[in-house]
């Protein structure tokens, strides 16, 4: 807008909305006297006063025109009062000044007169129309000189919020996209507000706040200086002498930390924060002066990603060489404070800066390692059992935490590795051994003496009340469909999935609404493979070989004949593929009027039978795991499913270690072998040989025939055939301890998983200091059996909805059933700024997953004074 339209506006509401006859205008600065014959007011008598006597304009005033409106100019200041003709006149009259500083005083809507000098002094500011307007939308009638610059630096910054702390993050997050990123070269925000001459108000501003006095700062060496003071408010112990000189004065350290708190917690510029955290950590060399902190001195510092480096080195020793007293729970508490903390939350994007997965993943894979090495050492030497149904309950209730834990660790590590973080895989090397030469070594030795002996297990293949697989269909299908001529049945056969990650299927499977799983166990068919395992899951009379071939009532088994052999029993087959990919009404339909329903799912068995594809097997777990989640929920809620059954043909073996010769039985291969693989031999009139077990199908899988195999002992591979990391066929529990996961629809009680509540305990919170703690109890254990899951919250102190405290982040998620193990002391820093202590500010506990606040006391801040740490 022009000044001439402007002040056509101002003069213009003055006559005819404000109902004044006359109105003075004074212009020393002369700055608009070539303007006053191109205004257009309408009705208005212009005059120039300094063109005209006084005696003639008061007499045209008052007598000739009395009820004429007019604009009286003059090019001059305004006269003494003595030497004013005019007086009287003017003193019932209306006075407008229009240099810049009083229009652009009344346009920002600005109350204190005094400013105008200051407007002035920021004439490069206003010498935009799109900054003024902006401006305009910020400025509040009482602000200070201060305050406008501090949202003038808000428009250039481009920032709702004309904060300090806010504007601050905002000038370092125009460091994001430089590509050659210079400390000492302003990023294009901040050299705006330096060619506006804004950047003395800014440094005063930040001296104010942060105690920084330094001669000629700069934005680089402020930013170091914020971070390093962060890092040495957050570590425990000696601060590093080395960095102390980088330290802001402690009357700064308050906002310096809640400033910083403030940048990681913003939706979108947490990605600059990490790059120039990252940038400011190589520069100072802050790797060679973390070497002396333990872990636990470093473990609620969010500075800087290089601190999980460290911590994660320090976690890895201490496990590596660890003995019979490792600190679990010491690991454990560093592990969630740290996956709940800044840089290793997966709640928060990974960026090219921080790959928030990968480190997560790498403290899974160091916490699931250290519980390997301690269930190792808890275990080690102890695996002597008296009879096979004592170590198949065993693996049942325990032991199978050491497949899952390797699995666990297998899957995390890859994650990490893959994005670099070598710490896992310096660690592989000690959970392979005590898990390929410790466990699995002790645990087949325990379990083959009890197949051994000519009248061992092999002879005569059952457990006392373990069922046998081929026993499946008549004990866990046949039942319930005979139950009424609505029920049925849907039982979904994966490929390969053993034991362990049932149990976790189950876990997860609990933790959703209005289901309910069980695990228990069926003891496999031997050899353990799939021809023979899915044949023996099948309803059916006999079981019978034809060549390679499982006949089931003398009908072929195979993948594409199974709906046949279903059908005798109002059954059909689908794949797990197909049947998720029916939209609602399609699989109604399809399921329609069928009494039980086999789905099939391989995902495991098809990656790990592949030489090229079986190192990714523990992935190909979690796809299953992930999968049958899906499948489930998607049957409960759409096919109507109120009974589902899930298992396996068999499970499996795999290490990570490629199998040596060491690892291979020698045995003479017959003549007449049906099928020779890494882990049987199925063949009629097999020799016995001492490196290999022998056994009938007659007595393991109670098929009709005379067949016999032979399988290697414990994990070994028969020579014959390549080596491989991922097996089954032979006789280990892994292999035959074959899981059945009942599911069922829960219709009366309420099984929606809740977060375990969290309530800060005490009353009448006072706060003195700069730095303040609370104590927070969480009121129920996590269990999966009563559906209470963990819970993150983001904790803070509000004044309003304005954060006037550091935002913490922290995981309760103890199992604790003690409620001294279940309470947690959160630290936090107030602003250094004055409160009121007759006011009532807010603690608020919010859920970091959803945004909604969980719990809030109210907290008086009796701190008018900034105190010192």
């Amino acid at each position: 807008m022009s000044d001439q339209v402007k002040i056509q506006e101002v003069l213009n509401k003055a006559f005819h909305q404000e109902g004044h006859r006359i109105v003075f205008w004074n212009d020393p600065e002369k700055e608009f006297q070539f303007l006053i014959a191109s205004l257009e007011l309408d009705g208005v008598t212009k005059i120039h006063l300094d063109q005209e006597s006084n005696l003639r304009v008061k007499l045209r005033l008052e007598k000739e025109e009395p009820n004429t409106k007019f604009l009286l100019y003059s090019a001059k200041e305004e006269p003494d009062y003595e030497a004013d003709w005019l007086l009287d006149i003017r003193l019932y009259s209306r006075t407008f000044r229009a240099d810049r500083a009083s229009i652009l005083l009344q346009d920002l809507g600005l109350s204190q007169q005094n400013l105008k000098s200051h407007l002035s002094i920021r004439r490069k500011f206003f010498d935009s129309k799109d900054r003024v307007n902006k401006l305009k939308l910020l400025v509040q009638p009482n602000d200070s000189a201060a305050d406008l610059d501090r949202k003038m630096m808000a428009v250039i910054a481009k920032v709702e919020q004309p904060d300090l702390f806010n504007l601050v993050s905002a000038f370092f997050h125009g460091w994001l996209d430089v590509n050659e990123l210079d400390l000492t070269v302003a990023p294009s925000s901040f050299a705006q507000i330096e060619k506006l001459e804004l950047d003395d108000s800014f440094w005063e501003m930040v001296k104010a706040a942060f105690g920084h006095t330094k001669e000629d700062p700069t934005l680089g060496d402020f930013l170091k200086r914020l971070l390093i003071t962060d890092l040495a408010h957050h570590a425990k112990g000696k601060f590093a002498l080395g960095l102390q000189y980088l330290v802001l004065p402690e009357n700064g350290w308050h906002n310096a930390v809640v400033c910083l708190g403030s940048w990681r917690d913003s939706l979108t510029r947490g990605e600059s924060y990490d790059k120039l955290s990252t940038e400011v950590a190589e520069k100072v060399g802050l790797k060679n002066f973390l070497s002396g902190y333990e872990a636990e001195n470093l473990a609620e510092v969010p500075t800087f990603i290089e601190v999980e480096k460290r911590i994660t080195t320090q976690l890895r020793e201490r496990i590596e060489h660890s003995n019979e007293s490792m600190e679990i729970d010491s690991i454990r508490s560093i592990i969630n404070l740290r996956q709940a903390s800044y840089w290793a939350n997966t709640a928060k994007q990974d960026n090219r800066f921080a790959p928030r997965k990968a480190l997560h993943a790498l403290y899974d894979a160091l916490l699931t390692g250290a519980e390997f090495i301690l269930l190792w050492q808890q275990n080690r030497g102890r695996l002597d059992f008296k009879n096979p149904k004592e170590l198949y309950k065993a693996y049942e209730s325990e032991l199978y935490k050491f497949d899952q834990l390797y699995r666990q660790f297998s899957e995390a590590a890859n994650i990490a590795e893959s994005q670099g973080w070598d710490n896992a895989k310096l660690l592989r090397p000690t959970i392979e051994a005590h898990y390929v030469n410790g466990f699995l070594n002790e645990f087949s030795l325990a379990w083959g003496k009890f197949l051994e002996p000519a009248d061992g297990l092999l002879s005569k293949w059952r457990l006392e009340q373990i069922p046998n697989q081929y026993e499946f269909y008549k004990r866990n299908v046949e039942p319930w469909i005979s139950g009424g001529e609505k029920q049925r049945a849907f039982v979904i056969i994966s490929d390969a999935f053993r034991y362990e990650a049932a149990q976790e299927l189950v876990n997860t499977i609990n933790s959703k609404y209005r289901m309910e799983a069980t695990l228990s166990s069926q003891l496999g068919v031997l050899p353990s493979y799939t021809g023979l395992g899915m044949a023996s899951l099948l309803p059916h009379q006999k079981l019978k070989y034809s060549g390679m071939d499982v006949l089931v009532d003398g009908m072929s088994s195979s993948a594409s004949n199974r709906g046949n052999i279903l059908a005798s029993v109002n059954g059909i087959a689908c794949k797990t593929s197909e049947l998720m990919a029916m939209k609602k009404d399609e699989g109604r339909e399809f399921t329609k009027d069928k009494k039980v329903i086999y789905i099939y799912q391989d995902v495991v068995d098809a990656t790990g039978d592949d030489a090229k594809t079986e190192g990714a097997t523990f992935e190909a777990v979690r796809r299953a795991i992930d999968d049958l989640t899906n499948l489930i929920s998607n049957l409960m809620n759409n096919f109507n499913a109120s009974y589902i059954v899930v298992t396996a043909d068999h499970g499996f073996l795999y290490s990570d270690t490629n199998p040596g010769n060491t690892n291979k039985s020698n045995v003479s291969k017959p003549d007449d072998a049906i099928v020779t693989k890494k882990r049987y031999i199925l063949a009629n009139n097999i020799a016995a040989q001492d490196s290999a077990w022998k056994g009938r199908v007659r007595t393991t899988a109670c098929v009709d025939d005379e067949t016999e195999f032979l399988i290697p002992k414990g994990t070994s591979l028969f020579h014959f055939v390549g080596g491989a990391r991922f097996i089954h066929g032979g006789a280990m529990p892994q292999e035959i301890c074959v899981p059945v996961v009942t599911i069922k629809q829960v219709r009366k009680q309420d099984t929606k998983p809740k977060p375990v509540t969290v309530h800060v305990l005490g009353t009448q919170h006072r706060v003195t200091t700069g730095g303040c703690q609370f104590q927070m109890l969480q009121m129920e254990a996590v269990s999966v059996l009563d559906r209470l899951t963990a819970i993150t919250l983001k904790i803070a102190i509000f004044e309003n909805d304005t954060p006037v405290s550091n935002i913490v982040t922290i995981t309760f998620d103890s199992e604790s059933p003690s409620l001294d193990d279940r309470k947690k002391w959160v630290k936090l820093t107030l602003a250094g700024q004055s409160f009121d202590k007759k006011k009532s500010y807010k603690l608020i506990l919010t859920d970091a997953a959803t945004g909604s606040p969980e719990a809030s006391v109210d907290v008086i801040i009796d701190r008018m004074i900034i105190d010192e740490f």
